[in-house]
């Protein structure tokens, strides 16, 4: 059972580049929201006329919610719940507002989201980290609001020692191969 930091260093490690961090920032809430339609149907409303309803998009969310817990870092944990809910919550939005288009809805989020991060990794010079380790996929919106929660000067702790162990963020020159 690893921890929110080593998780978010092994991940950092194929993410040093800002460019392919950027692409990360819109790429992976595409994914999420794309799975989110994706698995919103079938569903249970919870009253009657009400807009929320029990999914198996709901599920997932409840056993990544679980996970992100279990990994030590309450802060880390309690804001990539919460974006994963509002992003749940956005996904049975767009599925019922596109009726019958909703699996193209939710396919094309998620392949686009995908589209996103491919870019981002020519930029990086490196494959995808789940393509290691597919924790990595629970990973990615852990390294999202881990990125924000940097950007907004929290945990800087833990953005030190994420630094101090996959190194910093540069810009790789295109020409010159890979940063590792």
């Amino acid at each position: 059972m690893r921890d929110t930091t080593t998780l978010l260093v092994q991940y950092a490690r194929y993410h040093r580049d800002p460019r392919n961090i950027s692409t990360h920032l819109v790429g992976i809430p595409l994914i999420v929201v794309g799975i989110g339609v994706l698995l919103s149907h079938p569903s249970i409303p919870l009253n009657p006329g009400s807009p929320w309803v029990l999914s198996p998009a709901w599920g997932l969310w409840a056993a990544a919610a679980l996970w992100y817990v279990t990994r030590g870092n309450p802060v880390v944990a309690l804001s990539v719940i919460a974006a994963n809910g509002l992003a749940m919550a956005l996904a049975h939005w767009v599925a019922f507002e596109a009726g019958e288009w909703w699996v193209a809805w939710g396919a094309g989020l998620f392949v686009a989201g995908w589209i996103i991060q491919f870019i981002g990794h020519y930029y990086e010079g490196r494959k995808p980290a789940f393509m290691d380790d597919l924790v990595g996929l629970l990973v990615g919106p852990m390294f999202v609001c881990a990125e924000i929660l940097f950007a907004l000067r929290l945990c800087l702790n833990l953005r030190e020692t994420i630094e101090a162990e996959a190194g910093p963020v540069q810009l790789r020159d295109l020409h010159a191969g890979a940063l590792r």
